[in-house]
C-alpha cells in the first residue's frame, strides 16, 4: 500500500476559498485534513470545528511542523504565497498553492527551483484544468477535430460592490482584475495555442487605482490570435470560443467551471458535451485538483503534466507584460 493511500492534508489560511475547498472535500476518498493554520489560534479553531479537524495552529510556521500532516493546501492571498510555499516546501511538504500562483514569475520561479531542490511535489491549483469538460476539450483538440486553430476568446467578469478594503480593489493585496479574475482566461489560452509570441495590451483603473477592465490581444508563431479581457467592475458572459479552419468549439459559462460545450463543424454538424457533475456550489470542481494530487504523490511525480511548472511560470510571465503594459506595480513584489 502507498504511503499516500490516503493523503494527509494541512489548510495554510481559513478565507473563503479554503471553505469553499474544505466543503467540496467532504467524503472524498483518499483525503483527510488533519490540521489547519491561521494567524490566530480563533480563526484555526473556528475552522477546526466547522470541519471537524483535529490540530489546529495559531501559526504557519506551526502547521508547516505538523508531523501529521503530508501537504500543505496554501489557501492565503496571493501577495503571500512565495512566502508560505517556501515555509511549506523547507518544512519539507508537499504543496498545492492557489492561483494566481505569485505576484510575478520571478517569485514562481523561486517556488519552483525550491521544490525541485527538495524533490517535492509541487501543483498550481488552476482547478479548471482537472475539470471533466477541460480534460475532454484536450481529447477533441489533440484529434485536431476543428482543424488548425484561427482565433480563441475567452473572458472572466465579475461586479463586485466598491468596498476598497475587499481584495479585488486594495493594492495592498494584490487587487485589480487582472490577477484573480483574467487569470482564467490567460492559462485557458495557454492551454490552447501555447506561450504567446506578442501582447498587446489596454486597461481602465477601477477608483482604488488598481485595473478594473483589462483586455490584450495575443498573437502566436501559427499566426493564430487570442483575445482575453477580464474586469472586476461588471458581471460578463464568462465564456471561451475556440475557432479553427474546420470548426469551432463553444464552452458555456462559467468555462472555468464545471460546465457543457459543444463542437460546431463548419458543415453544421453539432455534437454537444454535457455538463455531468455533481456536487455543492454548483459543482464547484476544486476536489478535481485534490484528488489528481494524491494520484501524483502515490505515483512518485513531483508535478502534473496538466499544469506543469514551467507552464505556471510562462503564464506569470504573460500576466508580467501585461501589467508591465498596462502599469500595474506593487512596492512590495519580490
Amino acid at each position: 500500500m502507498s504511503k499516500f493511500e490516503k493523503v494527509n492534508w494541512g489548510f495554510l489560511a481559513t478565507g473563503l476559498i479554503a471553505d469553499w475547498m474544505a466543503n467540496d472535500l467532504k467524503g472524498v476518498p483518499g483525503v483527510n485534513i488533519v490540521a489547519v493554520g491561521s494567524r490566530t489560534i480563533e480563526n484555526a479553531n473556528r475552522f477546526g470545528d466547522k470541519y471537524n479537524i483535529k490540530n489546529r495552529h495559531g501559526s504557519y510556521e506551526e502547521l508547516v511542523a505538523d508531523p501529521e500532516v503530508d501537504a500543505i493546501y496554501i489557501a492565503s492571498t496571493h501577495p503571500w504565497h512565495v512566502d508560505h510555499v517556501l515555509l511549506a516546501l523547507n518544512a519539507g511538504k508537499h504543496v498545492l498553492c492557489e492561483k494566481p500562483f505569485a505576484m510575478n514569475a520571478n517569485e514562481a520561479k523561486m517556488m519552483v527551483d525550491k521544490a525541485r531542490e527538495k524533490k517535492l511535489l509541487l501543483v498550481e491549483a488552476m482547478w479548471t484544468r482537472f475539470l471533466p469538460h477541460i480534460r475532454q476539450l484536450r481529447k477533441v483538440l489533440a484529434a485536431k477535430t476543428i482543424g488548425d486553430i484561427i482565433y480563441v476568446a475567452a473572458d472572466h467578469g465579475q461586479w463586485f460592490a466598491e468596498d476598497p478594503k475587499f481584495r479585488l480593489f486594495a493594492p495592498e493585496l494584490g487587487g485589480g482584475a487582472l490577477l484573480d479574475l483574467g487569470i482564467y482566461p490567460i492559462s485557458f489560452t495557454h492551454l490552447v495555442l501555447g506561450k504567446p509570441k506578442t501582447i498587446t495590451a489596454v486597461s481602465k483603473k477601477a477608483f482604488t487605482g488598481v485595473d478594473g477592465n483589462t483586455s490584450a490581444m495575443f498573437t502566436y508563431e501559427n499566426d493564430a490570435i487570442a483575445m482575453i479581457n477580464t474586469t472586476n467592475l461588471s458581471l460578463t458572459s464568462n465564456t471561451a470560443v475556440i475557432n479553427g479552419r474546420l470548426g469551432r468549439i463553444e464552452i458555456d459559462t462559467t468555462f472555468y467551471r464545471p460546465t457543457s460545450f459543444r463542437v460546431i463543424m463548419k458543415d453544421g454538424a453539432v455534437t454537444e458535451y454535457r455538463k455531468d457533475y455533481p456536487g455543492d456550489h454548483d459543482g464547484l470542481g476544486l476536489r478535481e485538483e485534490v484528488i489528481e494530487f494524491g494520484n501524483l504523490l502515490r505515483a512518485g511525480k513531483t508535478e502534473s503534466d496538466e499544469m506543469p511548472l514551467d507552464e505556471t511560470v510562462s503564464i506569470m510571465q504573460t500576466l508580467d507584460e501585461i501589467r508591465k503594459q498596462i502599469g500595474l506595480k506593487f512596492d512590495y513584489e519580490r
